[in-house]
Formats: C-alpha cells, sequence, structure tokens
C-alpha cells in the first residue's frame, strides 16, 4: 500500500503541484483531467490523444495535464469497450447484433466489405452513447476535483506566497 501511495504521489500529485507553482490555475487543471478522463475512455481505440490535443488546444489547457489524465484511465477505456458496444446496440440498433471476436472473425472471412460495414456501425452506436454520458462525466469530474485542486492551488501557488 505504501508503494502505491508513494506512486500515487510521484505520478500524479507533484506534477500537479509544479503546474500549479508554474502559475496554471485550479479550474484550467480541473478542467484538464476532467476533459482527458472523458476523452481518454472514448469507445474509438487510437483516437483519445488527438482528441485531447484539440481539447487542449481549443480551451487553452496544459497538455501535460489532459494527456496525463487520457493516458492513465486508457485500461478504463478497454474495459469500457464492450459495455460501450452493448449499450450502442440496445440503444440504436433495430435488431441486436451481437460483436464479439468470433463474428468479427467470422464475417471477414466471408465479406470482409459487411465485417468493417458491422465494426462502423458498432463504433459509432457506441460514439453515440458516448456522446450522451461524457458531458455529464465530465462536468461531475470536474466538480469533484475543483475543490481539492483549489486547497492544493492555496498551499503551493507563487500568486499565494506573495
Amino acid at each position: 500500500m505504501a508503494l502505491l501511495q508513494a506512486y500515487w504521489h510521484r505520478k500524479i500529485i507533484e506534477p500537479i503541484i509544479a503546474l500549479l507553482k508554474q502559475g496554471i490555475t485550479y479550474r484550467k487543471i480541473a478542467l484538464g483531467i476532467a476533459l482527458g478522463v472523458s476523452l481518454g475512455i472514448f469507445p474509438v481505440l487510437g483516437t483519445s490523444t488527438i482528441l485531447c490535443v484539440l481539447a487542449a488546444v481549443i480551451f487553452r489547457l496544459n497538455m501535460l495535464t489532459i494527456q496525463l489524465a487520457n493516458y492513465l484511465v486508457y485500461p478504463l477505456q478497454l474495459l469500457l469497450l464492450i459495455p460501450f458496444f452493448r449499450a450502442g446496440e440496445l440503444l440504436l440498433s433495430d435488431a441486436r447484433v451481437t460483436v464479439t471476436l468470433n463474428t468479427v472473425v467470422d464475417r471477414f472471412k466471408a465479406d470482409w466489405l459487411e465485417a468493417l460495414n458491422l465494426l462502423w456501425e458498432t463504433l459509432m452506436h457506441a460514439a453515440v452513447v458516448w456522446l450522451l454520458i461524457s458531458p455529464i462525466l465530465t462536468l461531475l469530474i470536474y466538480l469533484l476535483l475543483k475543490p481539492a485542486l483549489r486547497r492544493l492551488y492555496i498551499r503551493f501557488s507563487p500568486a499565494t506566497r506573495e
């Protein structure tokens, strides 16, 4: 347990404190983390890093903050793929098409265009589900992080030492 706490402090808390010491506001850090987590679980593999770069540029966020959150939730992205696929199937499909590895392999063997179509539809349905939950998730994470980061800001910000 002590090893995990030391890792957490070294890899998460210390970089956040360093950002606060550089003058980045706790609100920007909270928003960067919230967006990094939300974009990091986007159910289309290989797109979250690009989405985080775009969000960082658009909202003028620290790239380290948003990408750190994105990379930390990568295992969660993998764990949530099937639930996103299933939720998309339930929400948007007329007939439930169960996507499994065997189904995809069999479809690629039979007709690769049909297999690509199946994957495309499944990914788009999962993305719709993500679009529905991500604003709420982002807001919740932001609201939960803001008070803790504000306390760190008061403690470590260079502006509070003057």
